[in-house]
């Protein structure tokens, strides 16, 4: 199957050639059919698979064959990262068809708000927007989403994670009854079932490898103990020959200290988080993409916030809570049918974790032993503390004498 044969308008199908897209994924060959019949859909599919595009190319061909003068599509994204590439995505797709779009996201300046309500009431085509900021323009006036035909609710899954539950069901009051909402998941769990029989109208389903990473992922661990770990990881990015890092730590702590370390270990090298300004964090995923920054370090926040080919590394510089999380991190290389490597450190309280992974993904992931050069260290941490045993255990001269018996 080519993208030839779902015959979208021509326009939208000059974009998808000038892209370089000739054939479509698993999840665009079976969710695009059902879409452009008008039916709604909740779709589950692994990150990495084109999902994006199976929703994306059935709307804009739908807007493009009825265009009118107000908005017609809401996406919903939980991140302005996610938002942003969406963003992207559509300018690349509808570059010849004339459709309009903007990203919708809070956390700029005024600026930034005043040309996101000045696109608003020029009726731009498609919104894509975080909940958040959204609710703003909707409840200030300036937004007016009467004519709406198209939901698109995506990474449906991390946006319930992040609380905005009742945000999305807020924002869909505003909505009309009538309407085509598709439903887009990396994970199928009961709360994103309950949405669906909420917000949909007798869907469709499609499931695409539930919950496994990319078949080109050549996944590994380290049994490595605390100590072990920086000194393994500079170990890894000095002597392996990657050229694009991803680093996922378990907070944002972890992540600016981690980021120092290597900065002092001459690693070019930018820690994303919170704490940054929109610009920074933008700049950062720009000069990432661009091949400018070989190694990015950010929490989880970031493993669905961030779409980019070519990374030829993941490293799980502590273990995920959540077995879920662990797909979506790894998932970041091996993309569009790529290959990479995800490298996990598993300390001993990681051990149950890494069973449920193991678990999830149906298989041992392979143990790499630690090279000779880092061994060292534990033996002199372990030795350190067995010294510091003996001490604690021994009393001191001091205490010895003051709990010596008094003579009769």
């Amino acid at each position: 199957m080519t993208f030839q044969d779902f015959q979208f308008n021509e326009h939208l199908a000059e974009g998808i050639s000038s892209m370089g897209y000739t054939t479509p994924t698993p999840i665009q060959e079976m969710a695009i059919p059902i879409i452009l019949e008008g039916n709604d859909i909740i779709a589950c599919a692994q990150t990495g698979t084109g999902k994006t595009g199976a929703y994306l190319l059935p709307v804009l061909d739908f807007i493009s064959k009825n265009k009118k003068h107000h908005t017609s599509a809401l996406v919903l994204a939980p991140t302005r990262e996610l938002a942003q590439q969406i963003d992207q995505q559509v300018e690349g797709l509808a570059y010849f068809t004339g459709i309009s779009s903007i990203a919708v996201f809070g956390g700029g300046d005024g600026i930034a708000y005043e040309q996101q309500r000045r696109g608003i009431q020029n009726n731009v085509d498609i919104i894509i927007a975080t909940p958040g900021r959204l609710i703003a323009h909707l409840t200030s006036g300036v937004l007016k989403l009467n004519h709406l035909t198209h939901l698109i609710l995506d990474e449906a899954d991390r946006m319930l994670d992040m609380g905005f539950s009742d945000d999305i069901m807020k924002i869909i009051s505003y909505l009309p009854k009538t309407r085509q909402t598709l439903l887009f998941s990396a994970t199928m769990p009961g709360r994103i079932r309950t949405l669906a029989k909420t917000v949909l109208n007798n869907p469709k389903q499609v499931n695409i490898a539930i919950s496994q990473p990319a078949v080109g992922i050549d996944q590994q661990i380290y049994r490595a103990h605390n100590q072990q770990k920086t000194p393994l990881l500079l170990y890894l990015l000095k002597n392996g020959a990657y050229a694009s890092t991803i680093i996922f730590a378990s907070r944002k702590e972890i992540v600016k200290d981690l980021a120092r370390e290597l900065k002092a270990a001459k690693v070019n090298v930018s820690a994303f988080h919170s704490d940054l300004e929109q610009k920074e964090r933008e700049e950062i995923l720009l000069n990432f993409k661009n091949k400018q920054l070989p190694v990015i370090i950010g929490t989880d926040a970031l493993s669905r916030g961030i779409d980019v080919e070519g990374i030829d590394l993941v490293i799980n510089y502590d273990v995920p809570g959540d077995p879920e999380d662990y797909i979506h991190r790894i998932g970041r290389t091996a993309r569009a049918a790529t290959t990479g490597t995800a490298i996990t450190f598993v300390n001993h309280r990681d051990e149950r974790k890494l069973k449920s992974i193991e678990e999830l993904i149906s298989k041992p992931i392979r143990l790499i032993a630690i090279p000779d050069e880092l061994a060292h260290i534990e033996m002199v941490k372990q030795e350190q503390n067995k010294n510091h045993s003996a001490r604690r255990d021994r009393p001191s001269k001091g205490r010895w004498q003051n709990n010596k018996p008094k003579k009769q």
